[in-house]
């Protein structure tokens, strides 16, 4: 009978050699064609309920009128192509950039909301930089830890 030949450190280092070759990726159930549509629905429904919220905070619990609701849909649709052109545009930039546009984008939607309540512009404007500052933040350090220095991701 033929045996495998003994190896040092038995299953466990096998397993840590063998992840050390191909690294573990989470697994991806969806197919091509549902990634697709999320492409596109995703903004679509965050643009809708952002444009819901500033007609909300615009009108201040007063009646709905035609206005107000053209001014939602005018601002979802500002949102939509706003938010497809940072999520086409933003990944080709290196990871600084990427962040920075990113958080740009989220800060200055948050200080348009803020300034639809009827607050100043300054309080507005501030509001948009702390959450701009806190996103850069997030996303520069996810993108610092899972690409090498040439932008390649390594996770």
């Amino acid at each position: 009978m033929a045996h495998a030949a003994p190896t040092s450190g038995g299953m466990r280092a096998a397993r840590r050699r063998a992840r050390q070759v191909r690294p573990i990726r989470t697994p991806d159930i969806f197919d091509e064609r549902v990634h697709r549509i999320a492409r596109y629905a995703i903004p679509v429904v965050l643009g809708l309920v952002y444009g819901y919220w500033a007609a909300a905070n615009r009108r201040d619990g007063g009646p709905v009128t035609g206005w107000n609701v053209l001014f939602g849909f005018v601002t979802a649709i500002a949102f939509v192509v706003l938010c497809l052109a940072v999520a086409t545009l933003a990944p080709l930039l290196d990871r600084e950039l990427h962040s920075g546009v990113k958080s740009a984008f989220a800060g200055a939607a948050v200080g348009f909301l803020y300034s639809q309540t009827g607050e100043s512009v300054i309080r507005s404007t501030a509001v948009g930089l702390v959450v701009a500052a806190g996103i850069f933040g997030v996303f520069f350090y996810r993108y610092y830890t899972r690409e090498d220095a040439e932008g390649n991701r390594i996770r």
